[in-house]
């Protein structure tokens, strides 16, 4: 006997995801929530808001990520 999963055919791989929930924006940059609504607060990180649901486009994101630099270990210490 099948079951439901076989019934219903080979699984489709899932699609990149257009918008990102703040939890996965954060948790994709290794970061806490308030973290991430601090970011968009500042504007840092843009969003959009959908109802009354806020989104970040994964493109922000990654433009987010190529502007920061790393710091040097020497002037920190």
């Amino acid at each position: 006997m099948k079951t439901s999963s076989e019934a219903d055919g080979p699984a489709r791989p899932s699609a990149p995801k257009l918008l990102l929930t703040v939890e996965e924006a954060a948790d994709l940059l290794s970061i806490g929530r308030s973290l991430m609504y601090a970011l968009i607060r500042s504007g840092a990180i843009p969003s959009v808001r959908i109802g009354r649901l806020r989104r970040i486009r994964p493109a922000d994101l990654a433009a987010f990520t190529q502007q920061l630099h790393p710091t040097d270990s020497a002037q920190a210490a």
